[in-house]
């Protein structure tokens, strides 16, 4: 088992889950503005955006942890509430995506209405590229020995300390890399998205590379939250998964409906 804390330095500790969130968005931004340069915009304008992404992305981020209630005795609402100040270490980890990206999207519209920028280009623009920071991100998960799945004896199986084990899993020991499942999802999905977008760009339209967005994550999600025990349900059902489903059908129909009943003309991409 990795430490979580990466150095220390006096009372500062300084924890690999945080410099792996970091580290993720600065790829992720670095990649951005390599697609902003590609399409003739200016790269500095996602470094300048970046703090509002990055702030309003782990505040949205650990808002949804916090009011959620996962399954397995995990941390959520029912202990938040009795322990308020214990909802600023995130450090510990509970950062939720959806949360995140919520955030994420405000951050980008605050910049955008700010600077009079089109939110739908820049949107476009960033959106592929947040898989690069979700695959990096998710490593934290690995640190933390936590966003594993049930059981498993495939040899790929990641082991988990009996002091990280949900209740009721006890006498097992290896469990499947959820984190692991995701990440690499997410790296195809970067390169997909990348190539469809460069491949057929006579053919999209301003939102599509959004769209293809959430196409792609929210299915991979549907896929590795069936794998969680401890996933937040309402009425028995994963709210992950729902939310996850929501937003697959609608970028679907949304992509259908411009390009098939709408019948719109293809715009070249800059």
């Amino acid at each position: 088992m990795i430490n979580p804390i990466l150095v220390r330095i006096g009372p500062i500790a300084i924890h690999w889950y945080g410099v792996l969130i970091v580290g993720g968005a600065l790829l992720s931004a670095y990649a951005a503005s390599r697609e902003a340069r590609r399409r003739g915009q200016d790269p500095e304008v996602v470094w300048d955006m970046l703090i509002w992404v990055l702030f309003l992305g782990i505040v949205g981020a650990r808002l949804y942890h916090v009011f959620s209630t996962p399954a397995g005795g995990q941390l959520g609402w029912p202990y938040y509430k009795q322990h308020p100040l214990e909802a600023f270490k995130i450090w510990q980890g509970g950062l939720a995506i959806y949360g995140a990206l919520a955030g994420g999207v405000l951050g980008v519209a605050t910049y955008a209405w700010r600077h009079h920028l089109n939110l739908v280009l820049w949107l476009d623009i960033i959106f592929p590229t947040v898989l690069i920071g979700q695959a990096v991100g998710r490593w934290g998960n690995f640190i933390n020995q936590e966003v594993y799945g049930y059981p498993t004896d495939l040899p790929w199986g990641l082991y988990i300390p009996p002091e990280r084990r949900l209740p009721g899993l006890e006498q097992y020991e290896y469990f499947h890399p959820v984190f692991l499942y995701e990440s690499i999802g997410c790296v195809i999905g970067f390169f997909v998205i990348s190539w469809i977008g460069r491949r057929f760009a006579h053919r999209l339209l301003p939102g599509d590379r959004v769209a293809l967005y959430f196409l792609w994550y929210p299915a991979l999600r549907i896929f590795t939250e069936s794998l969680r025990p401890d996933a937040w349900t309402v009425g028995g059902w994963p709210m992950a998964q729902v939310l996850s489903l929501v937003m697959v059908l609608a970028a679907a129909l949304f992509i259908l409906f411009r390009h098939t009943a709408l019948k719109p003309r293809g715009i070249q991409a800059s």
